[in-house]
């Protein structure tokens, strides 16, 4: 496998890690794979930093039921990998239930301090 090929599978198993993460409320486990600017979008418009997402979730805002995440495509560039959508997911959201289906662009860096590929930003689009 190489270098490229190596780097693709350590991010999509990254991807699939957080997601999971925020399903199973290992809210800890997320933020290990966040990056300490992280400028985490959601599909209303609202931006949270990776504290104020932590926040929200470890205080029952977010809520995740289902998360289901194809990636159609991974572009790496230097220390910087895209990661090209989508989440498609049940949430309760502010106590309302809701089903998303959205277009995402993550962003990943490999943060040469912490030796690991850390969430940089997350977008989210929704799909009329």
């Amino acid at each position: 496998m190489n270098n490229s090929n190596s780097t693709e599978a350590l991010i999509r198993e990254l991807e699939d890690r957080r997601f999971q993460a925020i399903v199973d409320g290992e809210f800890e486990l997320f933020a290990d794979h966040a990056h300490p600017d992280l400028s985490y979008a959601h599909s209303n418009g609202v931006v949270d930093t990776v504290e104020s997402y932590l926040k929200k979730c470890h205080d029952g805002f977010y809520v995740y039921h289902r998360v289901d995440h194809p990636i159609s495509a991974i572009r790496v560039e230097g220390n910087i990998a895209l990661v090209f959508g989508e989440m498609n997911a049940d949430i309760t959201a502010g106590g309302t239930a809701k089903s998303l289906r959205n277009k995402t662009l993550a962003v990943w860096i490999n943060d040469t301090e912490a030796c690991a590929w850390k969430l940089l930003a997350f977008q989210p689009t929704p799909i009329a």
